[in-house]
């Protein structure tokens, strides 16, 4: 069976790091048919559109689609590609690999991010000069199917410790929804969970990350804590996400696109391979996926490595190292 797959690399570092992601893909033993397609800052300086309709019926039709970075017009690319494939839940795994100066070296956390409302509802007003009001949007259907989704996953992919998220304690309708919501699912599914006040959740898995394994959060918590575990693993080149939905899904590093080092060729690919291997665990090639896993962390623990973790290699180097791996 060959699975069509849409290839947005976007900008910045999009452009280098998704090249590496198909190279890796195509080193596997599966069949895809990659469809170049564009978002970003310069298509919307040259169309008027960050985010084409060409793109966005590419990443409809496609079975998966692999997304780069997005520069200023961020907003206008990745939250439209989030809704073209239905995605609900965002999901962010973060672990500490052999061989790495990691924060904490014993990390292995996965949020599982409301992915559709909250605060990124896009409900902004300006009601006065100089006063603007966001409108945070939390509903029941929307809580418990990400909750749902975050128990299942935790169950499938042997994570005993589940924590729910919130700050119901000063928004106590909309927190208060999602926590009463999600704790329901739990007592239906009768699984064990814990609950977690987001800000002090921040500061325990500063201290102590073993201590938890799979973290449900409302969209905006769910963002804010992945960012902070990146901290305690490496830093974002190591962390890849998902953005699924009931029939598609879209993969992308939690990483932006870094105009900093653009276009030097030092960009560190691993996010974006391990993107590719959660693309592979949803096409149903875990196998596959496990080999590419196995290999990124091969070659983080034994090198080369791009400078961001301390070495001198190109991101093609890294690249090809991983090939070779496999």
């Amino acid at each position: 069976m060959t699975h069509e797959i849409a290839v947005i690399p976007g900008d910045g570092i999009g452009q280098e790091v998704t090249p590496a992601a198909v190279q890796v893909l195509q080193s596997v033993d599966v069949d895809f048919d990659f469809v170049a397609a564009e978002a970003g800052d310069e298509v919307k300086a040259q169309t008027g559109e960050a985010l084409p309709q060409e793109t966005r019926e590419i990443a409809a039709d496609a079975d998966a689609t692999l997304f780069g970075a997005a520069g200023e017009t961020a907003a206008d690319v990745i939250l439209p590609l989030r809704e073209v494939v239905g995605s609900f839940a965002n999901v962010r795994p973060a672990r500490s690999y052999p061989g790495l100066d990691a924060v904490q070296p014993d990390t292995d956390l996965v949020f599982v991010r409301e992915n559709t409302e909250g605060v990124y509802s896009g409900i902004e007003s300006e009601i006065a000069d100089g006063v603007t009001t966001l409108t945070r949007v939390v509903t029941g259907d929307a809580s418990r199917e990400i909750a749902e989704f975050g128990f299942r996953y935790a169950r499938q992919n042997g994570y005993d410790d589940v924590t729910i998220a919130h700050k119901a304690n000063v928004m106590r309708e909309t927190d208060g929804l999602f926590l009463e919501t999600a704790q329901a699912v739990g007592d239906d599914l009768g699984r064990d969970y814990g609950t977690a006040l987001m800000d002090a959740l921040a500061m325990h898995l500063v201290m102590h990350p073993e201590d938890y394994g799979v973290v449900i959060c409302p969209n905006l918590a769910g963002d804010m804590l992945s960012d902070l575990a990146a901290g305690l693993v490496g830093g974002l080149g190591l962390l890849p996400s998902a953005n699924v939905g009931p029939d598609n899904a879209l993969f992308e590093p939690v990483h932006g696109s870094a105009p900093d080092i653009a276009g030097e060729g030092i960009a560190n690919p691993s996010a974006m391979i391990l993107s590719a291997a959660m693309l592979l665990d949803h096409l149903d090639y875990g196998d596959a996926a496990d080999d590419v896993r196995a290999a990124v962390e091969s070659v983080l623990a034994d090198g080369p490595r791009t400078p961001d973790l301390g070495g001198d290699a190109s991101t093609e180097a890294v690249t090809e190292a991983v090939v070779d791996r496999l």
